[in-house]
């Protein structure tokens, strides 16, 4: 019988060290592929904004608002503007969208004398509207910045 040596559990731990460190590495590569890009993370937040829209939770939309979004209108005011422009003026229920392609940004600004943001992706929102005054699309240039790490929606407001 014989007995096992040094070097033969020395190259059991070079081999299971080496397993290890692929496998690491390919949790690192797969993390690195499956993250999705900052444009991607853009376009996600657009969409969800508009997505709270079209079912009319405008409290929730109002909530992926940027700082200085939501010092132009209170939430209250928000959502009962919304609500009233969508319903009221337009007669519908709800609306259907799409998002354009993110265009990268840099050094925007909202307004004049606004904080100019670094890193901006801008999309346009095509809404389009069904109701009792007939088809009619709306297309509005949205973009979005990071705001204390979250994406947040921002309107154009540059006269």
């Amino acid at each position: 019988m014989r007995q096992k040596g040094w070097s033969t559990i020395r190259n059991k731990g070079i081999v299971l060290l080496a397993i290890i460190f692929v496998f690491v590495l390919f949790l690192a590569l797969a993390f690195f592929f499956i993250k999705p890009s900052p444009s991607e993370q853009a376009k996600s937040t657009v969409e969800s904004f508009y997505d709270y829209e079209q079912q009319g939770d405008f409290a929730q939309s109002w909530q992926l608002f940027h700082s200085d979004m939501k010092n132009k209108f209170t939430k209250g005011h928000y959502i009962q503007d919304r609500a009233h422009v969508f319903l009221n003026h337009f007669g519908v229920n709800t609306f259907f969208y799409s998002v354009g392609k993110p265009e990268k940004i840099e050094n925007w600004q909202m307004e004049k004398d606004a904080t100019t943001l670094e890193e901006v992706y801008q999309m346009d929102v095509v809404m389009t509207f069904k109701g009792k005054y007939g088809h009619f699309d709306i297309t509005q240039p949205v973009f979005a910045a990071k705001e204390q790490n979250e994406w947040k929606i921002l309107w154009d407001y540059k006269k």
